[in-house]
């Protein structure tokens, strides 16, 4: 009878060879890099051309913008009930289908509905994207390596942006080439992930559960700080470029080089792995808040010095993505069996506090400055600053060999 019990056990897997997991790495970076960095927020890029091909006014642009918003949860909750399912491969795969499909129906849009359709695919892309990298990383990647692994992934994002700024400043006016090689790009990345991404499922230490959760099971002691800390985070940073923009008053072309900036930067916040592994994940936490607070009063002070306004928006990227890195280890930590829920649920806060945050601050701005708005989402990342990670020896390291 035990024999029989523990042969419906599923076993952990072998971990991959460090060859294999470097390939993960590179494999796994690309996928976050075209799916966030081009197939969603390169859109913000194209909007005086979009606006210029199709006559958007203001309005219809930011809805389709928020429609993206809206796209990318959708893609989160379906990547994390999927992932246990079906695999990290498939989903991985499915995230670079839709960034694929979204990007090429951008490219040959002939109006803006097609335009519409093609950012809520492309914008899906990226909800999809994370949860099976995180589940594949958390159950195949050896402990040692695994939160460094885990966020030189997440960096992809600032590789994507880093790439789609140059191309931004050198094809608004053959916007449909830029989003043509997007969608080349994006199946070439899609085809990799397919043979690189692992096809494990869900992997556990104890029988999978057919029936009712507990919400203990569902959402771990410590959710309610995660997702609290995610959301606090996404309000702080909420607003991106506006400040050089409209209080700055630097023209397009700038800004654009501050974008590719911001994303080259991002690049640095593969070490929140490192940072996480060598200061705790508290440290990590308060110490990166502070600086997200320093860097956004930084540019509310000097908007108008470009050169102040350039550092300090490439010091944001590298803090952002850093952030994201943290709470990337914090969740896979915390949701130790369920990595991709975890993942899930915290980047969907991440959204949420964004998505909350963007009009409340628009609202100050227009009844005072968007230079007081921005003072405000320092002081709101000084208050997510105290609202670190509190985890339990226990569940420190996530899934065990």
């Amino acid at each position: 009878m035990t024999s029989t019990h523990r042969t419906a056990v599923p076993s952990v897997p072998d971990v991959l060879s460090t060859a294999r997991s470097v390939r993960l790495a590179a494999a796994g970076l690309s996928l976050i890099a075209v799916c966030y960095g081009l197939a969603r927020f390169a859109y913000g890029l194209f909007v005086p051309a979009f606006r210029k091909a199709f006559e958007l006014d203001a309005a219809t642009a930011g809805a389709i913008a928020s429609g993206s918003y809206v796209a990318y949860g959708v893609g989160i909750l379906a990547a994390t009930a999927l992932t246990p399912r079906v695999g990290a491969r498939v989903v991985s795969v499915a995230a670079g289908v839709l960034a694929t499909a979204g990007t090429t129906l951008i490219a040959l849009s002939p109006g803006a509905a097609m335009l519409t359709v093609g950012v809520l695919v492309a914008g899906s892309s990226t909800g999809v994207a994370s949860p099976p990298l995180a589940h594949a990383i958390a159950f195949r990647v050896a402990p040692r390596a695994r939160n460094r692994i885990q966020t030189i992934v997440n960096a992809g994002t600032g590789a994507g942006v880093m790439v789609s700024g140059p191309i931004a400043l050198l094809t608004q006016e053959q916007w449909r080439a830029a989003w043509l090689t997007f969608a080349v790009l994006a199946a070439v990345v899609t085809v990799w992930a397919a043979v690189t991404v692992p096809a494990a499922r869900e992997t556990t230490t104890a029988p999978p559960d057919r029936g009712r959760r507990s919400p203990r099971e569902l959402l771990p002691h410590g959710s309610a700080r995660l997702l609290g800390a995610a959301g606090v985070m996404g309000a702080a940073s909420a607003f991106g470029q506006d400040l050089l923009t409209n209080v700055g008053r630097h023209s397009p072309s700038l800004s654009t080089v501050a974008w590719i900036v911001l994303g080259a930067c991002g690049l640095f916040g593969a070490a929140a792995g490192d940072a996480a592994d060598r200061l705790g994940l508290r440290t990590a936490w308060t110490t990166l808040m502070v600086a997200l607070s320093v860097t956004t009063a930084t540019v509310a002070a000097a908007p108008h010095l470009f050169v102040v306004a350039l550092i300090a928006t490439g010091v944001f990227g590298a803090v952002y993505i850093a952030l994201t890195g943290v709470l990337l280890v914090w969740s896979t930590r915390l949701f130790a069996l369920h990595p991709a829920r975890g993942v899930g649920l915290a980047f969907l806060f991440i959204a949420v506090g964004q998505a909350v945050a963007a009009p409340a601050l628009g609202a100050v701005a227009d009844h005072t400055t968007l230079t007081a708005a921005f003072w405000l989402a320092a002081v709101l990342a000084l208050v997510g600053a105290r609202h670190g990670p509190v985890i339990t020896a226990g569940r420190d390291r996530g899934p065990r060999r």
